[in-house]
């Protein structure tokens, strides 16, 4: 039989919530764990307070984004303003 992928932080719940639980589980902490960088300054060391809450451990600003991933801020585009 052939594995997809390794459950990794999910080994630690044994043969218990079933595999897809874990799977699932185990994803979604990696995504919050990962390094992300922060929108204001650009360090790459953003940290999860809570579920939707990040902080940067640089320059200090706090900012809602996904729960357990930061999304890509678009980028703001300054209206021109042309003579005719």
């Amino acid at each position: 039989m052939a594995r997809n992928k390794a459950v990794a932080s999910g080994k630690r719940f044994g043969s218990r919530y079933g595999r897809r639980n874990r799977d699932k589980f185990a994803f979604l902490e990696t995504q919050a764990r990962k390094t992300y960088s922060c929108p204001s300054c650009g360090y790459d060391k953003v940290s999860r307070e809570a579920a939707g809450i990040w902080s940067c451990g640089k320059c200090g600003s706090k900012f809602a984004s996904r729960a357990y991933q930061v999304t890509k801020f678009p980028v703001l585009k300054q209206k021109v303003e042309e003579d005719f």
